[in-house]
């Protein structure tokens, strides 16, 4: 009886370790999922904590900038200056669309491009229709009376287009020659005081110019290095000589009425050359020789 009773109590006291052995697996396998989860939940909060602080950024970037549509940046351009600004189908691409595109990105705006002549530029900015101009457009001062100017973004060289058997050798050779320019460009401005008036003939484009060199209309273009680049690549029978004409910086063009904008702006393209994308956009564009 007594050896009946006392294998009842170890059994009642097997089972009991049994069960409390379970329950502490349990509870610590509970504890170890809760915890889990309790992370996860963390790191997701953290991750849109993270991701709502860049959105509130960049609508504060937005709210402290006036365009001429809200929540807009409208650039002006003239798409006829490869590889800055040119027509694919429909669509303006190039470097300039795409250095506006990615400060667009950073003031938190949508980016819109309005195609329009190339003089007509400046007094777009004066008159609101649209807030900046990238458009392989060169800092001097005459502009800089009328506009502002955002930092560089970019260096341009005034290069000679001649026809292959031409003359003309040297920035000398020009006396006396008929050249063609793009109206309103730094180009038309240096020829026309470097040579008069009367030896340059001024074209609404850059490809309109070199369309006359072909016809024997005129007997060079001064234009700047990249878009010479591929208009001598798209025509045969045309060189650019060695010489240049003239070193020059590219930046985008403001309203004096909203430094505010032109701040931004700078800022804005300061970040994007600290992290290369400036860099990134020009070798896309620009392939070295």
């Amino acid at each position: 009886m007594k050896k009946k009773i006392v294998s009842v109590i170890l059994c009642a006291a097997m089972a009991t370790t049994v069960l409390a052995g379970c329950g502490s697996s349990n509870t610590a396998s509970t504890d170890a999922a809760a915890e889990e989860t309790t992370e996860d939940v963390e790191a997701e909060a953290t991750t849109e904590e993270a991701e709502d602080a860049e959105a509130a950024e960049e609508a504060t970037d937005a709210a402290e900038v006036t365009t001429v549509e809200p929540g807009v940046l409208t650039m002006g351009t003239n798409a006829t200056f490869p590889p800055y600004e040119y027509k694919d189908g429909d669509a303006v691409v190039g470097i300039d669309p795409d250095i506006a595109q990615a400060l667009a990105d950073k003031l938190g705006l949508k980016l819109e491009v309005v195609d329009m002549e190339f003089d007509s530029l400046i007094a777009s900015v004066q008159s609101g229709k649209v807030d900046i101009v990238l458009a392989g457009m060169t800092v001097n001062e005459e502009r800089k009376k009328n506009v502002d100017f955002t930092d560089s973004y970019a260096n341009g060289v005034q290069v000679i287009i001649v026809a292959d058997g031409s003359d003309i050798a040297t920035f000398d050779d020009l006396a006396g020659k008929l050249i063609g320019v793009q109206q309103g460009t730094t180009g038309h401005v240096y020829c026309s005081d470097d040579w008069g008036e009367g030896n340059v003939v001024a074209f609404q484009s850059g490809a309109a110019a070199v369309q006359a060199l072909q016809q024997g209309k005129v007997d060079c273009v001064v234009i700047d290095q990249e878009p010479a680049k591929a208009f001598v690549e798209a025509n045969d029978g045309l060189k650019i000589l060695d010489t240049q004409y003239a070193n020059e910086d590219y930046a985008a063009a403001v309203s004096k009425k909203n430094p505010e904008l032109t701040e931004a702006l700078n800022k804005a393209l300061q970040e994007l050359k600290d992290d290369g994308t400036v860099q990134e956009i020009l070798d896309k564009y620009i392939k070295a020789e």
